[in-house]
């Protein structure tokens, strides 16, 4: 209950800063054609003196930013622009006001705005950057491995075994009553390990495995198994979720089932086909470039009775 609860509270502040985004690239965007449309006009408002041209730059650097931040599904990005672009409208004015024809009282309140627009700015961009690290991520992937269901489903049930086909794990311990003890290599030597208990066990169909409550980080997979037509092997389809926390962590977990998770896990599969079918996996590491490549593992496949 409490879990749902937090979920519900993050997606609801990963709204608000989507809300608080979206009318900043409204303004971005209004204020761009402005700027493109009568700059001697928006000079004469902040005080400047008329630079129709300069000012017709930064109405295609505002209308670039509002657009980006309006079509583009990460728009933190557009919204760093934003302050870079804030910063150079500070100096612009700072610059002019002891230019020949500027308004001083204009050009301050003018900087003052440029200002508290910039505040707002940074605040979304963080927030929002904060919000989008912590939204749930989901991959699947499927392989055609050339055995038989039974011995697929065997050696996947020894999460021991999982090690072998996954760099990114160190350890997999067993704790009893299906609780498993899992050991994550993350950037730097670092670690990250954290219980998991099976959810779900359908001998030769199907295994799901979730984190325990009150583990540094929630992730959850499953694995299934379906026979392939004409007795041509098994259809091997892993899914994977997990949902980053906040705190120092989050780059560790980031990197090891972040946004390049779909590539991690189609990385496994084709690791757990290679040893499922040839007893070995062949990889290019410590190898020179063009090699043929170097064993991994080089041991017999050898699955669970």
């Amino acid at each position: 209950m409490a879990g749902r609860y937090a979920g519900g509270q993050r997606t609801s502040a990963r709204a608000q800063q989507q809300r608080i985004a979206q009318r900043l690239g409204w303004f971005s965007v209004g204020m761009g054609l402005a700027q493109l449309i009568a700059p001697r006009t928006v000079c004469r408002l902040v005080g400047m003196p008329a630079v129709p041209t300069f000012m017709r730059i930064c109405g295609l650097r505002e209308l670039a930013c509002g657009i980006g931040i309006l079509t583009q599904p990460d728009r933190t990005p557009w919204l760093q622009a934003r302050i870079a672009g804030d910063a150079m409208d500070f100096v612009a004015l700072a610059a002019s006001a002891a230019a020949s024809g500027a308004n001083g009282r204009r050009v301050a309140l003018a900087m003052a705005a440029v200002g508290g627009v910039s505040a707002l700015d940074a605040y979304c961009s963080r927030s929002l950057a904060e919000a989008e690290a912590r939204v749930p991520r989901h991959d699947t992937d499927t392989i055609a491995v050339n055995r038989p269901v039974e011995e697929l489903y065997r050696y996947w049930r020894e999460f021991q075994n999982l090690p072998r086909i996954m760099p990114h794990i160190e350890s997999v311990q067993p704790l009893g009553d299906d609780v498993f003890h899992w050991v994550a290599l993350g950037p730097a030597g670092t670690r990250l390990e954290w219980d998991s208990e099976v959810i779900d066990d359908k001998p030769n169909e199907r295994l799901a495995w979730r984190s325990l409550e009150g583990s540094d980080v929630f992730n959850a997979g499953s694995v299934r198994f379906d026979p392939a037509p004409a007795g041509q092997g098994t259809y091997v389809t892993v899914e994977l979720l997990y949902e980053p926390p906040a705190g120092r962590i989050t780059d560790t977990v980031a990197k090891l089932f972040g946004r390049d998770a779909g590539q991690q896990v189609r990385a496994d599969l084709h690791a757990f086909k290679m040893l499922m079918e040839t007893g070995e996996i062949v990889t290019t590491e410590g190898q020179s470039s063009g090699s043929p490549g170097a064993l991994r593992s080089a041991q017999t496949l050898r699955t669970p009775k």
